[in-house]
């Protein structure tokens, strides 16, 4: 089920719903999906509709039509870059990260520039091993954002950081793995299942514990509480081999 599609001519990102998983697609198959301003500017409006249903429990990020994404769209590229951590590349990486909920990247052909930036703010990146990376910048003379790359930083180390931005080059699937950039690369032709396998148990398990220990590991220090009521019925799930169900859906 298509729940919105925003960007304007040219291209559109849209939210596509099935049960509990929701995809955020980027749709700009006749340039890579290279993403407009207006694709941008749509981005956090969606993930705020997508945090708001209660029936989605997973966010996969993906490209249509066997590419991730190629970046920003030249047309707007030095517009954006003039905007610096004001920009709406910026803003839509930041609804991404501050997501509430899970959020799989799907990597399937390049993911290159702005595409980086998405699949980095995501919690977990799957890739097709013949898909293929670069954080481009030093090519276009843009000076990549601070909080974009502190987050690219906080992923690889400062020294793989410093060798993706010094040089700009493209990394094959195996090599954005390693040093990772991605956590699991699978053959092209097994992606989509592997990401739906994955989405799927995510979806199944406790809530609660999912979104509280993507909190904490994002930097939460509140105060950690338990839900007597889950524990007992994961407990009893457990014992009875059964599959939970659990009070918070």
């Amino acid at each position: 089920m298509v729940t919105g599609g925003l960007g304007g001519s040219g291209g559109a990102v849209r939210a596509d719903v099935d049960g509990p998983v929701a995809t955020l697609l980027i749709d700009n198959p006749g340039k890579r999906n290279a993403l407009t301003a207006a694709m941008w500017r749509a981005i956090p409006q969606l993930l705020a509709d997508l945090a708001a249903d209660p029936a989605v429990k997973v966010v996969v990020v993906a490209g249509a039509g066997g590419t991730f994404c190629a970046g920003a769209d030249l047309d707007d590229a030095a517009a954006i870059a003039a905007d610096g951590e004001d920009s709406v590349a910026v803003h839509a990486e930041r609804a991404l990260a501050a997501f509430p909920k899970p959020t799989i990247a799907r990597i399937d052909g390049f993911c290159v520039g702005g595409g980086c930036q998405l699949a980095v703010a995501c919690d977990l990146r799957f890739a097709g091993d013949d898909s293929r990376f670069g954080i481009t910048p030093a090519k276009l003379g843009i000076v990549y954002p601070r909080s974009t790359t502190r987050r690219l930083v906080a992923l690889v180390g400062p020294s793989r950081a410093k060798l993706l931005l010094f040089t700009g080059e493209l990394l094959d699937a195996r090599t954005a793995e390693r040093i990772g950039l991605v956590d699991t690369v699978v053959a092209a032709d097994t992606l989509a299942a592997t990401v739906r396998d994955t989405a799927a148990v995510i979806a199944g398990r406790s809530q609660l514990s999912v979104h509280s220990a993507k909190a904490i590991i994002d930097g939460w220090d509140g105060p950690v509480r338990q839900n007597l009521t889950e524990v007992a019925e994961g407990i009893a799930a457990f014992r009875q081999r059964r599959a939970p169900r659990w009070p918070s859906g």
